[in-house]
C-alpha cells in the first residue's frame, strides 16, 4: 500500500500558517501549563528529598507527624545518643537536639505575612549537615541574639537581609549575621537561631522538639530504631532523615501535580476542539486535492495516516514551543505553604528530561485526538464527489 510522503503533511501547514499557529498556540499553552507543574511537583521533592541523609535517623515524639508537633525532654536526649548504632566522636555521640517554632512576619513588595520556620540547634547540629556553606557572613555565637537566614528567604520577608534586625518574639529583637546554602534543600527557606535562645524566647525550656543522630553506617539504622521504640518510657519513634522528608513532601507534591494536571486537563479540552475545528475546515477546502489523491491510487487507510499525520504534525509543533518556554521556569522561585509544617518554604521548577519527554508525549495524544474524527472524514470521501468540490 502506497504512503502519502510526509513533506506532503509538512508543506501543507505551511501553505496555512494562519490556523497552524493559532493550532499551535493552543497546544503550546497546554503543554506549558502541564510541564510547568510537573517540574514544580519535581521541585518540591527535590527541595525537601536533599534535606535529608541516608546515614541520619531523626527522633520524634511517638504519633507526631513533624518536628513542629513534636516534644522530646531534655533529659531524654542523652538516652536517644546511648542507643546502639549512633555513631561516637572525639566528644560523645554525634547527634543534635533542635527545637522548631513557627513565627509570622511581613513579605517584601506584597501585602501580608507569611510563617516563617525557625531552627533552633547548637554548633553539632552544622556538624550534621555535610552541605551546609555560609555564603554571607558567619554562623551565630553560642547564646547570643543573633541568627542566620537561608539563601531562598533574602529579598522574600522583611528584616532577613544581613545587618537586618528582627523580632523572633514581641520585644526579643535579633540580628542576622550570616546566609547560608544547603544545597537547595528545604533548610534554606528557614532561620537558623542558637537553640537556648529559642528555647527561652518561646518558653520552651526542657523540651525540644526531634533529634537526629549520625549512624554509624546507614544499615545500623534498624538496631537504632529497635532500641528506641523497644524503650517504653521514652515513648518515642525514629526514622530515617530520608523517608521523614520524602513523607513531609508527598502531600503538596500531589496536590501540585493533581491541580496541574486538572487544569491542563480543561485547557487541552479547549486545544483539542480547536485542533479538531481546524482539521475539519482544511478538509472542506481540500476536497479536490483528497479526490486527486484517491484518482492517484491512494487508499482510504493511506488518506486517514496523511491527514492524523498532519494533526500529530501541528501538535508536536505546538509541543516543542510550549515545552521550551517551560525550560524558562527554571529560573523561577516560587513559595509555597508546606501542609506538613505550616510553614512557607521556596521551591524551584526543576525541569527534567523526563517531564519534557511527557508533555511532547502528551501533545502528541492530543493530535491524535484531535484529528482522528476530521481524518477519519477524509478518508470516507467519495472520489467523485471530491472531485466535483
Amino acid at each position: 500500500m502506497a504512503m502519502i510522503p510526509l513533506v506532503y503533511n509538512l508543506r501543507s501547514l505551511s501553505v496555512r500558517k494562519t490556523t497552524t499557529a493559532a493550532t499551535s498556540i493552543g497546544i503550546a499553552l497546554v503543554v506549558f501549563v502541564l510541564a510547568s507543574a510537573l517540574m514544580l511537583s519535581e521541585g518540591v521533592t527535590r527541595t525537601l528529598g536533599s534535606s535529608g541523609h541516608s546515614d541520619v535517623a531523626i527522633v520524634l515524639r511517638k504519633g507526631s507527624d513533624n518536628e513542629l508537633s513534636s516534644g522530646i525532654e531534655d533529659p531524654q536526649v542523652g538516652l536517644i545518643g546511648s542507643m546502639p548504632g549512633v555513631k561516637k566522636g572525639t566528644s560523645g555521640p554525634i547527634m543534635s537536639a533542635e527545637s522548631i517554632v513557627i513565627t509570622s512576619m511581613e513579605k517584601v513588595g506584597a501585602p501580608g505575612v507569611v510563617n516563617l520556620q525557625l531552627r533552633g540547634l547548637g554548633e553539632e547540629g552544622y556538624a550534621l549537615r555535610p552541605n551546609l556553606k555560609v555564603v554571607a557572613g558567619r554562623k551565630p555565637a553560642p547564646g547570643a541574639d543573633e541568627v542566620m537566614v537561608g539563601a531562598r528567604l533574602r529579598g522574600r520577608i522583611k528584616g532577613l537581609e544581613l545587618g537586618q534586625s528582627f523580632d523572633i518574639k514581641k520585644n526579643r529583637p535579633v540580628t542576622v549575621v550570616g546566609v547560608f546554602e544547603d544545597g537547595g534543600s528545604s533548610h534554606e527557606s528557614e532561620v537558623w537561631v542558637d537553640r537556648d535562645v529559642l528555647k527561652t524566647s518561646f518558653g520552651r525550656v526542657g523540651l525540644v522538639s526531634s533529634v537526629r543522630v549520625r549512624l554509624e553506617k546507614p544499615t545500623s539504622f534498624d538496631t537504632f530504631k529497635l532500641g528506641v521504640e523497644q524503650d517504653k518510657r521514652l515513648g518515642l519513634m525514629a526514622m530515617r532523615e530520608t523517608v521523614y522528608y520524602d513523607k513531609q513532601s508527598q502531600g503538596l507534591s500531589i496536590f501540585i501535580t493533581v491541580l496541574g494536571s486538572l487544569v491542563a486537563f480543561f485547557v487541552s479540552l479547549g486545544a483539542m476542539i480547536g485542533a479538531t475545528i481546524t482539521m475539519y475546515a482544511s478538509i472542506a477546502n481540500r476536497q479536490r486535492e483528497i479526490g486527486t489523491l484517491r484518482a492517484l491510487g491512494f487508499s482510504r487507510t493511506s488518506i486517514l495516516v496523511c491527514f492524523l499525520l498532519e494533526s500529530i504534525a501541528l501538535s508536536l509543533i505546538g509541543g516543542v514551543v510550549g515545552s521550551v518556554a517551560s525550560l524558562a521556569m527554571g529560573a523561577v522561585r516560587f513559595s509555597m505553604l508546606n501542609f506538613a509544617s505550616f510553614s512557607e518554604v521556596v521551591f524551584t521548577f526543576d525541569p527534567t528530561p523526563r517531564i519534557i519527554v511527557t508533555a511532547l508525549i502528551a501533545s502528541g495524544v492530543m493530535g491524535v485526538l484531535g484529528g482522528f474524527l476530521p481524518a477519519l472524514r477524509a478518508a470516507r470521501v467519495s472520489p467523485l464527489t471530491a472531485m466535483r468540490g
